[in-house]
């Protein structure tokens, strides 16, 4: 038997007493902290809500979603598909709506996520998360440009002074992130210097105060539900979409594998949370969390809580500090990450020059439809559905049909190969000599699968043709679900 104090030093993580992790694990908050405080802002402003609204979102997101989340180390907070998702509705009826939409969000998340959404990611191709990738690289990167024009032409040195300290302060250490360094050093020159560049206070106030938990103003009716009800929905899709995708992505780049229906559940509870609070929610921040995971080097749910509470805290208490940090500073980080982030075997020449037709294809949907709605689930979608379309079309056809007619002439075997199932049994019934055929026809199916009723239907198609003319067909090979499938379908799906 184990005594109270044993059991409780079983369940403690290895981490818990390991100084290293915990100095990379407190630096990686910091550092994504920073990066946090200008995005909430323009997210809110996307949204149409007051900064301290994105603000106090990606506290309590972060935060929650360190306890009940699914991935460690992955930062959620407010992001800019949610707030594309929600503005129209903060637009039409008010804040108060947006909150009671946040929190209805939260609910389906967490409905969805206990009927088991997140097996639906077994579907997403390789070549669909290679575009992911690469298409997040690119809006990183896109979203940084606003930040590069009609600037002071010190922005661009600035930027630059930024990248090169991210580059090599790694070689001279690993003991503290270099873009917290690169933030620093800006910061101290710009402000000793006096150079007048925008800055993060340009973004918006940031709050005074930490967040306090309410009711939304809103009538509590069945009209109210069916007006938020659809934001909601949509809300909660693109959040678990981007969630899940990022964990994905996590979950490659630490070669660890993570909980997705708690992530997916997780998800649920942080926007409720954050909707009690008054916050816009959100859902995994990819950017945010490539700073986190593969430039900071977290590994824990440390650096994630870390983030939210040294935001309230950057916000709250060093507020004037905050402020005066250079958007240089922060768009060389964000350009860093997006160039650590962008696979770039995946367009070296050599792999493109191995690489399937269709898989490249695929991959440069996913990029373009991404690049041109701004919305990573949408390019997802489209993506997969494309890689289903193109491998239906390469299954198809490789079912084939060949026939060895007996020497005496009293039967035909046919032999069918492949997968049978909606794409390739649409032309099954064409492959028979119906007229010219013996009075005996075998099909030998051993060599195939029927997958869906189509495929019955093309065999009992295949049957009414011979029997019309007088002819005999015996089908047999069926392994034990086709044949299952047969016995329940046959004989009700055939045309006239």
């Amino acid at each position: 038997m184990f005594s109270p104090s044993a059991r409780l030093r079983a369940l403690k993580p290895d981490w818990i007493s390991d100084p290293k992790v915990w100095r990379t694990e407190v630096l990686a908050g910091l550092v994504v902290a920073l990066a946090l405080v200008p995005e909430a802002i323009s997210f809110s402003i996307i949204a149409g809500v007051d900064p301290e609204i994105g603000l106090f979102a990606a506290f309590t997101m972060a935060v929650t979603i360190s306890v009940v989340g699914g991935r460690r180390a992955m930062i959620s907070a407010a992001t800019g598909a949610v707030a594309l998702v929600i503005a129209p509705l903060n637009r039409e009826h008010g804040l108060g709506y947006l909150v009671a939409a946040v929190i209805l969000a939260g609910v389906f998340q967490v409905v969805l996520g206990a009927l088991g959404v997140a097996r639906l990611m077994r579907f997403v191709p390789r070549s669909v998360m290679v575009g992911f990738v690469n298409a997040l690289a690119v809006l990183i990167f896109m979203a940084q440009v606003p930040e590069l024009t009609d600037v002071p032409w010190p922005v661009y040195p600035l930027v630059a002074a930024g990248l090169v300290l991210m580059v090599l302060f790694p070689r001279v250490t690993r003991a503290v992130p270099a873009p917290l360094v690169s933030i620093v050093v800006l910061t101290v020159v710009t402000v000793a210097a006096g150079i007048a560049v925008p800055t993060v206070g340009d973004k918006g106030e940031l709050p005074h105060a930490l967040p306090v938990p309410g009711l939304p103003d809103v009538p509590f009716t069945l009209d109210t539900l069916t007006t938020v009800a659809p934001y909601a929905l949509a809300m909660a899709l693109v959040g678990l979409m981007e969630s899940l995708m990022t964990a994905k992505l996590v979950d490659d780049i630490t070669d660890t594998r993570s909980d997705k229906t708690r992530e997916s559940i997780g998800q649920g509870i942080a926007n409720i949370v954050t909707g009690f609070f008054g916050g816009m929610g959100g859902c995994a921040m990819i950017g945010q969390t490539m700073i986190n995971v593969k430039v900071s080097g977290a590994r824990t749910r440390l650096s994630t809580f870390l983030a939210g509470s040294f935001l309230m805290v950057l916000c709250v208490v060093f507020g004037p500090v905050v402020s005066d940090i250079p958007m240089a500073a922060l768009v060389a980080v964000m350009v860093m990450v997006s160039f650590t982030t962008f696979d770039w075997h995946s367009v070296a020449p050599k792999t493109l020059r191995r690489m399937p037709a269709g898989e490249i294809g695929v991959m440069a949907v996913t990029v373009a439809v991404v690049v041109a709605t701004d919305n990573l689930a949408v390019g997802v979608v489209v993506g997969s559905v494309t890689a289903m379309v193109i491998f239906a079309r390469r299954v198809a056809r490789l079912a084939d049909v060949t026939s060895v007619t007996d020497p005496d002439g009293g039967q035909v075997v046919y032999s069918v190969t492949g997968e049978l199932f909606f794409a390739s049994s649409n032309d099954l019934v064409t492959r028979f000599d119906y007229a010219g055929d013996p009075d005996r026809v075998v099909i030998d199916l051993s060599a195939t699968h029927v997958w869906d009723a189509s495929s019955v239907a093309a065999l009992d198609a295949v049957e009414t043709k011979y029997a019309r003319r007088g002819k005999e067909v015996e089908i047999v090979g069926l392994n034990e679900p086709s044949s299952r499938m047969r016995e329940r379908l046959g004989g009700t799906l055939a045309g006239h």
